[in-house]
């Protein structure tokens, strides 16, 4: 009973300490887990034994038999199928080709280049050489998050290492279950047709099962049949029959079956499909604290010390220097990333929970098997692992601005409230270059921005949910838009800081309009126009127009017309270079303006009254 407190505890302090310095958990998880383990026994124990033994081991122990190894399945299984319910089809597409030929191409280069490096290094077998390099093909989006949320990059930048991330998880998982699936039925004669068979059953079953039970499951929400509260309980049982139903008809196939299970729900018409996501990603939080504390303890010094050679230095610095740039290179070649970029991209590859965790189970069934070199997997992957979390968490930052991509001041906006007013002021910006991103919990808005290409966020600004997006990492501009003065009020204060470097922007109240002395520093556009006023403009003239400026007297002159009619709002200044400025309410420090400066304002453009003989 203490070590399993101790395995929680331990496990949720690391991930806090993650969140309060900025680093992947997936780093001191590990520590804590070598810590308690192998050093424990080797160092710190006087009886020589772990302070915490995953395995069986007469009076100590948590788990007796194969109990780890079901544990470590079914927890795997629960966090690809929250990996997969994040895959959506629509943002895979707008990140373009080089996503595809990274999970691909690059997959392949990676597979076969560590593959060979393994053999000539270490001396193991073929089969044992594919196994490891189909474990590190993977990187994994709970450990790149915490690294790219922390560096301003462009979004295209930030968007490929998240979708590679996301999508090569299962991919990896694949392609080492179908190795480990040929060294189990594999015979004197090499690959057999039996192995063939095997794998697909493996495809065949796991597919199948996953995508049935996904539009079964997806069914019985829709039509109600599963009360409120027993939502997220029913959903994650049926994860675990899949899981084990597909494990029964064809073994290995359990994996591929809850991430295609958790692709289609993802993709799927589901009303509860947020609540949903929550729960998992609060469990998988969990699960991956209790796991990588395990599986760091259950490695053996002994196992430890097979790396402590030349040899592993240069097979990490084969896979880190040369076998990741030659796959992000060789899959983004001809694409519209520039070399600095790619360069970037190649140095950011950390390994994460799916490689560490099937390491451990396949590591262990092998060496359970007598399979010659098999005690050398699971050290050598969490030697990735470790590794590259801990170069990367520690240099990424300093090597984007070495190469010079990162973003010294963040242009991209963040607009809270995804009303006419807001889809119309973000196509704008849009069209201007700008980065823009549209947050509301209402569903109904948020798809009428996708429908205009806009990227919108459909959550609650009190959720903390926003804060792992990596696509926000270039965000300096923050705007709350909505017709609620409390929930602007508190967007400034929750969102300011880490989105409103570059300045944090809302609409003035009623009251604030009322009093001539009360002007904040933060209020949008014009003192004399809330949200109702606004979107009376909007409704009568959904545009927004330009009009040259030459002076500042010529911009006053504008303003002035402006607070005194009601069908023009002043929005932004476009200067010269095509700048956008966001205009202040009363706001004096307008910037220099020269000839070819443009005031842009929603309403009535000016000249109708003319056109139209008043």
């Amino acid at each position: 009973m203490l070590e399993l407190a101790g395995i929680i505890i331990f496990g949720i302090l690391a991930q806090w300490f993650a969140w309060r310095f900025k680093i992947p958990a997936i780093l001191p998880l590990i520590l804590i887990g070598l810590l308690v383990g192998p050093i424990a026994a080797e160092y710190l124990s006087e009886d020589g034994s772990k302070w915490i033994e995953p395995i069986w081991n007469g009076e100590k122990g948590l788990f007796p038999g194969d109990g780890l190894y079901y544990f470590v399945s079914l927890a795997i299984s629960i966090i690809l199928f929250e990996g997969g319910l994040t895959l959506k089809r629509s943002e895979i597409r707008n990140t373009g080709p080089a996503i595809t030929k990274l999970i691909t191409v690059g997959s392949a280069i990676t597979f076969f280049g560590a593959g060979i490096a393994a053999r000539y290094l270490f001396n193991l077998s073929w089969d044992l050489c594919f196994l490891f390099s189909g474990l590190i093909i993977v990187t994994g989006p709970t450990v790149i998050s915490p690294i790219l949320r922390n560096i301003p990059l462009k979004k295209d930048v930030s968007a490929v290492l998240k979708w590679e991330g996301i999508l090569i998880d299962p991919i990896g998982a694949l392609v080492a279950v179908l190795v480990f699936e040929f060294i189990s039925v594999e015979d004197e004669s090499g690959f057999t047709k039996t192995a063939l068979i095997e794998f697909g059953k493996i495809i065949l079953f796991g597919t199948t099962f996953g995508f049935t039970f996904a539009h079964a499951l997806a069914f019985a929400i829709n039509k109600k049949f599963i009360p409120h509260y027993l939502l997220n309980v029913v959903s994650l049982s049926t994860v675990l029959l899949v899981f084990v139903e597909s494990e029964i008809f064809a073994h290995e196939s359990g994996l591929l079956a809850v991430v295609v299970m958790g692709m289609v729900l993802g993709n799927s018409k589901l009303e509860n499909i947020k609540e949903l996501l929550y729960f998992k990603e609060s469990l998988s939080v969990l699960l991956i604290s209790i796991l990588f504390i395990l599986l760091s303890a259950n490695i053996n010094m002994e196992d430890m010390k097979l790396l402590f050679n030349w040899n592993t230095v240069f097979l990490f610095l084969l896979v880190v220097l040369v076998i990741r740039p030659l796959a992000v290179f060789v899959s983004t070649y001809g694409s519209s990333l520039n070399f600095r970029e790619r360069l970037f991209i190649s140095w950011v590859g950390p390994r994460g929970i799916v490689a560490a965790g099937i390491a451990s189970l396949f590591g262990s069934k092998l060496m359970g098997e007598d399979v010659a070199g098999a005690e050398y997997i699971t050290p050598l992957v969490f030697m990735i692992v470790l590794g590259t979390v801990l170069l990367n968490a520690t240099t990424a930052r300093f090597f984007a601005k070495i190469v010079g991509v990162f973003l010294n001041r963040s242009e991209g906006i963040l607009i809270i409230g995804a009303s006419e007013f807001s889809r119309l002021l973000g196509n704008y910006l849009e069209e201007n270059s700008r980065h823009v991103v549209l947050v509301d919990s209402n569903q109904d808005n948020i798809n009428k921005a996708k429908e205009l290409g806009l990227e919108a966020i459909n959550t609650s600004i009190y959720s903390d949910s926003i804060f792992d997006d990596v696509e926000l990492s270039d965000v300096g501009y923050l705007m709350a838009l909505t017709g609620n003065t409390d929930i602007n009020a508190y967007a400034i204060n929750k969102f300011g800081s880490q989105f409103g470097e570059n300045g944090s922007f809302r609409l003035v109240s009623k009251s604030e309009m009322n009093d001539g002395n009360n002007n904040p520093n933060e209020g949008l556009f014009s003192h004399t126009d809330d949200y109702n006023s606004i979107m009376e403009v909007t409704e009568k003239y959904p545009l927004l127009n330009e009009i040259a400026l030459s002076n500042k007297d010529e911009y006053k002159k504008y303003i002035n017309k402006t607070n005194n009619d009601k069908e023009r709002i002043p929005i932004f200044i476009k200067d010269n270079k095509g700048e956008i400025h966001i205009i202040s309410s009363f706001n004096e420090n307008t910037p220099e303006l020269t000839k070819g400066s443009k005031l842009v304002y929603l309403g009535k453009p000016f000249g109708m009254e003319k056109a139209n003989g008043n």
